[in-house]
């Protein structure tokens, strides 16, 4: 995947939520508002969103990662920073990253 300008990566985010909260007003959401607060999200909703997000977008969303996504700000950086970092021919796929570093350490 091409890496995601900010107005790619929000676009997604706000296409994303629409399909779990179809009435989401961005309007009322700032760049550094807890969305999830705003858009009245709960667990099984962000759940659903990380979800969406890594599947619209290509990029794998950990546990690790679910702080980054806090505010529409913060998830939009992620996945412009997540979409940038990646090099051609990189996988997201765990069990090959497993074997790519079996095989090196042989």
């Amino acid at each position: 995947m091409k890496p995601l300008s900010d107005t790619d990566a929000r676009r997604a985010v706000e296409e994303c939520v629409r399909r779990i909260v179809p009435d989401a007003d961005f309007g009322r959401v700032g760049p550094d508002d807890r969305f999830r607060d705003v858009l009245e999200l709960d667990s099984l909703d962000f759940l659903s969103l990380v979800e969406l997000l890594s599947a619209r977008t290509g990029v794998r969303i950990d546990e690790d990662d679910y702080p980054e996504l806090t505010t529409l700000a913060g998830t939009v950086r992620f996945l412009t920073d997540r979409t940038a970092a990646k090099t051609p021919g990189a996988t997201e796929n765990p069990a090959a990253t497993g074997n790519e570093r079996t095989r090196s350490a042989r």
